[in-house]
């Protein structure tokens, strides 16, 4: 087998896949799609976490309840920001990441490596945001009785369901990047074949 170039993959394209590795570049651009709409997705639904409810103070047993507005909302949670701002990068980069795809156009070399590496630090750094939302949706779930905090979701019902849609939304973006690390290596062991 002759290489017919630096980029080459011995198949005589000059560095452009073949039939099966067209149809490994498609998969690619429909993943780095799918990463661009949920972590966008995830980041707006989110940041829009927000709900006011009346919850019931007590503030003698001789008195009756007093009604006060408690709002939630996801700029109150450092960890929820921290999510926010790692969906939104992610969803950058998944937008950027596609026009270099395009830009490609399928061959392999060095900015397919960079690619690579990168994915692999966004899929990092998407886990790591749904690890830290998730830890305080389940305590807002659950609660916490060894520390005495009280669940919140049976009153928050709407904010609740914006966290765990978006971390849902979340974790589908880095499963894509984990697909699409899979590609990579697919394509880039291709190259060294």
């Amino acid at each position: 087998m002759e290489s017919n170039g630096k980029n080459s993959l011995n198949d005589g394209t000059n560095g452009k896949v073949g039939t099966k590795g067209s149809t490994l570049w498609v998969c690619e651009l429909v993943f780095r799609l799918v990463c661009v709409a949920t972590t966008l997705a995830a980041a707006v639904v989110m940041g829009d976490a927000k709900e006011t409810e009346q919850v019931p103070l007590q503030l003698t047993p001789s008195l009756p309840a007093v009604l006060y507005p408690v709002t939630a909302k996801s700029s109150y949670s450092s960890a929820f920001v921290y999510f926010i701002i790692a969906n939104a990068i992610a969803c950058g980069y998944s937008i950027i990441s596609l026009g270099g795809a395009i830009a490609n156009r399928g061959r392999r070399g060095k900015l397919a490596m960079l690619i690579f590496i990168i994915d692999e630090l966004m899929l990092a750094l998407l886990f790591s945001g749904n690890g830290a939302a998730a830890a305080i949706g389940n305590v807002g779930e659950n609660g916490n009785s060894h520390v005495g905090w009280n669940k919140i979701c049976n009153v928050f019902t709407k904010f609740c369901s914006h966290v765990k849609i978006s971390v849902i939304l979340s974790l589908v973006g880095a499963l894509n990047y984990v697909f699409l690390a899979l590609i990579s290596i697919i394509s880039l062991h291709k190259k060294d074949t």
